[in-house]
């Protein structure tokens, strides 16, 4: 399986929303939340984090919330894997006339 990244860039009101819609999406692996260059938070997203673990999580965001103008999400997701090329499918094969030899 490859990852990839996805960044989204929010207001502070709506970073809370934002992070549960991610959360909630499935194929996440890590949230990054950055205010300009320097990292504010970063935490992985297993299925304790999704369960049990997610409520201190998304309080401490709201929280954070109220302080952020202005910040920009980073996703790390996993995305399916490129299919392997198969066998080619059979060529047509040209008709040769037999004509006088």
């Amino acid at each position: 399986m490859g990852r990839s990244w996805e960044t989204f860039k929010v207001k502070g009101d709506e970073l809370l929303q934002q992070v549960k819609r991610i959360i909630h999406e499935g194929n996440v692996r890590r949230v990054v939340i950055k205010q300009g260059s320097r990292t504010v938070v970063e935490f992985p997203v297993t299925v304790g984090v999704v369960g049990a673990l997610a409520a201190p999580v998304l309080a401490m965001l709201g929280a954070m919330a109220a302080f952020i103008s202005e910040c920009t999400i980073a996703v790390e997701r996993d995305t399916p894997s490129t299919p392997k090329k198969g066998l080619r499918p059979p060529t047509r094969k040209r008709r040769t006339r037999k004509g006088p030899a």
